[in-house]
């Protein structure tokens, strides 16, 4: 069953850079921001996760911990933190459970042709792991901002 905003999350553990596994339950007492990309370094995903990583110091002072998540392997998403020196982890989500869970496949369309596709989505899970916010079918620009203002928000209480 898909997320749904004012219900709690259910845990999941998946594989992250820095040779690590993320599971949402250890980071009960933070806030998270989960954001589903398509894929590495393309230029939209390039400028998102900058973005992230330009108000990473931000974050952190909203108690909020960021994660990048896209159906990439780990070598694709190390390459890709260590070339953009992201500050935060991402996420390989090959299997699509993450994707599942946060129901972000949906049907694209490029140069004609219909595929199934991550829809560029973020969402916001509070201290105590409830889903408090979530934003799809997001434009990259202004998007980072306007997370982190939900997030200072949150944590604000």
């Amino acid at each position: 069953m898909a997320v749904e905003i004012g219900q709690p999350v259910a845990d999941f553990e998946a594989p992250a850079t820095g040779e690590q596994s993320i599971r949402l339950s250890a980071l009960k007492g933070r806030q998270v921001v989960i954001y589903f990309y398509p894929k590495d370094s393309t230029p939209g995903c390039t400028t998102q996760g900058q973005g992230f990583r330009d108000q990473h110091e931000a974050f952190k002072a909203a108690n909020t911990e960021v994660f990048g998540v896209s159906r990439d392997g780990l070598k694709s998403h190390e390459n890709f933190k260590g070339k953009q020196g992201f500050t935060f982890d991402l996420i390989s989500d090959k299997d699509e459970a993450l994707c599942q869970l946060f129901d972000v496949i949906k049907l694209k369309k490029l140069y004609g042709k219909e595929y199934l596709g991550v829809d560029r989505s973020t969402f916001l899970i509070d201290k105590d792991g409830v889903l408090r916010q979530q934003w799809r079918g997001v434009k990259v620009p202004g998007h980072v901002d306007a997370v982190l203002a939900a997030a200072q928000e949150l944590a604000q209480g």
